[in-house]
């Protein structure tokens, strides 16, 4: 039923382009005819934008991995830094919750590490929708931002860094084995909203994967028990996510797609000051519009490197901003 539900999209999708475009041409021809230029400008003016249209219908026709259709857990974590890297995780956060609002999607925070002073250490989102996963798999790696920080009463320049880190959320059709005797089960106190319940009981759980370090939190749930749920679900598909990119990378064969994320490899520059530019350092795709950015508009980022890998693009050199 799933897969027919897409697919019926799909179809409607196509359906209603085919038919807006040819709307579009009758409204210019007419207009043309009648020597109404009103008429021809809002012809041009819909072709224009049912190309922006086109464009993220043909890169979504490009998303058939094997769970590229399937829910996404988005990981993020602030770099070394303290207060300032905090903070940018907080806003990175921020701009995915966004970008999955606008699309439609259902948001859930599933846990949450407060920072000292502000933003946050670490957070956990769980984004619902279609193609969740296919359209935000090429977002793991290090964000950089650089501004003017306001935390600093010398008002001077700082680089601030945090990863984000995506995996699929795994269905019932996909089955993970996961030994309990290879993982370490934590309980502790939540740190989020919650009312006094989260500060008097230990409901929070952390599981740690110790064959290869994977470690999943839960704190959404007032039960433990739940969130022990959560938690199980969370690192099997932290597990998977590892087997996909293994074979990804065995199938491609492309070393630039295959380095392991760290600090070193950052895959995009936010700069807020002395001047305001996003750049894409796998693409070379960029914007002169970074509050736009941080407010949810990354599709030009997320198209673009999708086009790039998924067409086996090859890799694309790109200076690093200061």
């Amino acid at each position: 039923m799933r897969q027919r539900q897409q697919l019926d999209g799909s179809l409607s999708a196509f359906r209603k382009l085919e038919g807006d475009f040819e709307d579009s041409i009758t409204l210019i021809e007419l207009g043309e005819a009648e020597k109404d230029q009103g008429s021809i400008a809002e012809g041009e003016a819909a072709l224009k934008k049912l190309e922006a249209d086109v464009q993220r219908r043909s890169v979504e026709a490009l998303l058939s991995g094997e769970a590229d259709g399937n829910d996404t857990y988005l990981e993020v974590h602030a770099g070394a830094g303290g207060t300032e890297s905090q903070d940018w995780a907080s806003m990175l956060a921020r701009m995915y919750m966004r970008w999955a609002e606008k699309r439609g999607y259902k948001v859930s925070l599933i846990e949450e590490s407060v920072g000292e002073e502000a933003g946050i250490k670490s957070a956990t989102l769980e984004i619902k929708g279609e193609n969740a996963y296919g359209w935000l798999k090429t977002e793991s790696g290090v964000h950089r931002l650089v501004r003017i920080s306001p935390y600093d009463s010398n008002a001077r320049r700082h680089t601030s860094f945090a990863s984000v880190w995506v995996f699929p959320v795994v269905d019932d059709n996909i089955e993970i084995e996961v030994k309990e005797s290879e993982c370490r089960i934590d309980t502790y106190r939540s740190s989020g909203a919650g009312g006094q319940h989260v500060n008097t009981t230990d409901s929070a759980v952390r599981i740690t994967h110790i064959p290869t370090g994977i470690a999943v939190a839960s704190q959404q749930e007032r039960s433990q028990i739940k969130n022990r749920a959560i938690a199980w679900g969370m690192l099997k598909s932290r597990l998977y996510e590892v087997e996909l990119k293994k074979r990804e990378d065995k199938a491609n064969a492309e070393n630039a797609s295959k380095s392991e994320i760290g600090w070193g490899h950052q895959i995009r520059s936010y700069v807020l000051q002395p001047y305001q530019l996003v750049k894409d350092l796998r693409t070379g795709a960029q914007s002169t519009a970074p509050d736009d950015v941080l407010d949810g508009d990354i599709d030009q980022f997320v198209e673009a490197t999708l086009t790039h890998r998924l067409k086996g693009g090859t890799s694309v050199e790109v200076q690093d901003l200061d």
